[in-house]
């Protein structure tokens, strides 16, 4: 991408890495980058087309739903305009059916490893005990705190700049490039 951007002659106005599935179609670093393009008259630039999404209808969404257009660094050919679209589309398509495809290839062999008797998923998966189910709750709250520790300041920040609604706290967060940390990943996501 910083290649796209130098070649262009452009500046990169904000940076949003989304971690959301591309199967889903609610994906909020998704949202946040296409209104941040609405707002600033800017294009959005994406790594590539199948890893946005590989559903041409959603794909279309975005593409209609950005500022001054979308560009995909894998495909920076692209004509902007009508022909343009119809080639974006066309490629959308073409991803949305190598994933039905892989889909099919998928339950397919595992249909068939499951009639030769394999054993799918993990064997030696056992229920824990009571202990282990108390050690994994400390576990997992004390990551709470320490993620909630890491944000205090920023949501204190926010405040003394007159944030006083969720829906500013959550704006002034995601101005600092603040993401949500994903549940049991130990750490921050704060730049």
């Amino acid at each position: 991408m910083a290649r796209h951007v130098a070649a262009t002659g452009g500046e990169v106005a904000a940076e949003f890495q989304e971690i959301e599935s591309g199967k889903r179609a609610d994906r909020p670093q998704l949202a946040a980058a296409l209104a941040a393009c609405r707002a600033q008259r800017a294009t959005l630039l994406i790594a590539k087309l199948d890893r946005l999404a590989r559903n041409a209808r959603f794909l279309l969404g975005v593409v209609e739903g950005s500022g001054e257009g979308v560009v995909f660094c894998d495909l920076p050919t692209v004509p902007p305009g009508p022909v343009g679209k119809f080639l974006v589309t066309q490629m959308a398509a073409v991803a949305e059916l190598e994933a039905g495809l892989i889909s099919q290839r998928t339950r397919a062999a595992l249909a068939m490893a499951k009639a030769r008797g394999v054993v799918l998923g993990n064997p030696r998966l056992r229920a824990g005990t009571p202990d282990q189910a108390r050690a994994a709750a400390a576990v997992k709250q004390r990551l709470s705190r320490a993620h909630a520790a890491d944000v205090l300041p920023y949501v204190e920040a926010a405040k003394r700049a007159g944030a006083t609604t969720l829906r500013e706290l959550a704006a002034a967060l995601t101005a600092r490039a603040y993401r949500r940390r994903p549940a049991g990943v130990p750490g921050t996501r704060c730049r």
